[in-house]
């Protein structure tokens, strides 16, 4: 037996949550990241009450100074319309949000991992060892030096670059949709504010329409992450520059943030958002993929932490059930329990963004919806996934009202 059953690859949430998991049940397990942490990641730092849920399971202490609690969203379609939401009761995910650096989230939640008896290596690159197209050992490779394990299975999660998962054959889909999305830290005597909030009308310093939607999040700090996003079904969304539209979106947020250029403490970073579980296949004979690796990033709304945490704790289940089989066939099981879970969930949503790709499609929504506090509320229950059993039905009614709403537009 190898003297960790299992090998993490990437120490983000997902790998994170199936560490710390596996090692739970008891399984001897060794997270590889490649950085030391804590280190910047490209992302909004905000927490859905799907997040909480899954950090609270793991013990996590949401009263430290990094995190600020969040009680809802706040949107707002161009400088007239603004709707105040809190999160919806949940049976069970709690009522509230937060927002918290991933730097600092990271970090916490690796020692969360290391406190469950998990080996963790920093600063370690790990690279897979084929024989004839199949996984057969790890190389870590640390300092310039390499030494290779064999563990009998390795979780992939090493994010939207999947250079691991690449390497045993994992691929996007390119009909799926993606998006693309920039942030940057800015000083703001806001930042205690309780509300996340969003524009989903953005226009820049000429009153022109810019595809896509902008965001303040608040740290509890003095500082906000601010940031924008676009979806790949926005017919030139190649040729659109994020920085550029940041920056439009800085000088026209709403006057109280008081961002300016000279309040911007970091440059702005940017991603591609793999989403809708693009990535694929996401089991092989000895690894299973999760988060960002697998597309896990809910298309809705851009969310990834939540689906990263949840899709890491589904795997780490899924390996911990074949190995009390003794028959890692069960790997297998994986896809299948994503897809009962998420799949009618994240078809609706690449539906959804096709429509909303169109930019006066989104403007009707955002004027419409906004003007609609029960449609806006239902909405927000369906993007952020936070629907009771009880209540799938009604959201696939507002799901419909909004379908209603734009199939007389032109949807090029």
């Amino acid at each position: 037996m190898a003297d960790h059953r299992v090998v993490v690859v990437g120490g983000g949430p997902a790998g994170s949550a199936a560490a710390y998991w596996l090692a739970r049940a008891g399984h001897p397990v060794m997270l590889v990241e490649k950085k030391a942490y804590p280190r910047d990641k490209t992302c909004g730092d905000g927490l859905t009450p799907r997040a909480i849920h899954q950090l609270r399971e793991m013990g996590f202490d949401f009263s430290a100074a990094t995190f600020w609690r969040i009680d809802g969203l706040r949107s707002y379609a161009g400088d007239d319309l603004m709707l105040e939401m809190r999160w919806p009761r949940h049976s069970r995910f709690p009522d509230w949000g937060g927002v918290i650096r991933r730097r600092d989230l990271d970090a916490e939640v690796a020692r969360l991992v290391a406190a469950q008896g998990v080996t963790v290596r920093e600063r370690t690159e790990a690279r897979p060892v084929l024989d004839r197209g199949r996984l057969v050992a790890v190389d870590l490779v640390s300092d310039g030096e390499t030494e290779r394990v064999v563990p009998e299975v390795v979780v992939v999660a090493d994010g939207s670059l999947d250079r691991f998962g690449r390497r045993l054959g994992t691929s996007r889909r390119k009909d799926y949709p993606m998006g693309l999305a920039a942030r940057g830290y800015y000083a703001s005597p806001r930042s205690r504010d309780r509300f996340l909030e969003s524009q989903l009308d953005l226009r820049d310093e000429t009153g022109a329409s810019m595809p896509g939607y902008g965001w303040v999040f608040p740290l509890g700090d003095g500082t906000v992450n601010v940031g924008v996003g676009l979806l790949s079904t926005f017919k030139r969304w190649k040729h659109t520059n994020t920085t550029r539209m940041m920056e439009d979106y800085v000088r026209t947020a709403p006057e109280y943030w008081a961002l300016s250029e000279d309040r911007r403490l970091t440059e702005p970073m940017g991603g591609k958002l793999t989403m809708a579980f693009s990535k694929g296949p996401l089991a092989g004979p000895n690894w299973l993929v999760v988060g960002d690796a697998a597309g896990a990033i809910n298309p809705w709304n851009g969310e990834g932490i939540s689906y990263a945490y949840e899709t890491g704790r589904i795997a780490a289940g899924v390996i911990s059930e074949a190995f009390a089989a003794d028959d890692l066939g069960l790997l297998a099981r994986y896809p299948r329990i994503l897809d009962d879970e998420y799949s009618l969930y994240y078809k609706m949503a690449r539906i959804f963004v096709r429509l909303i790709g169109n930019p006066p499609v989104m403007r009707t929504l955002a004027h419409v919806g906004l003007r609609n506090r029960p449609l806006m509320e239902w909405t927000l229950k369906v993007m952020a996934n936070l629907l009771d059993e009880d209540e799938r039905g009604v959201g696939e009614q507002a799901y419909r009202m909004l379908a209603t709403m734009v199939r007389p537009l032109p949807i090029r």
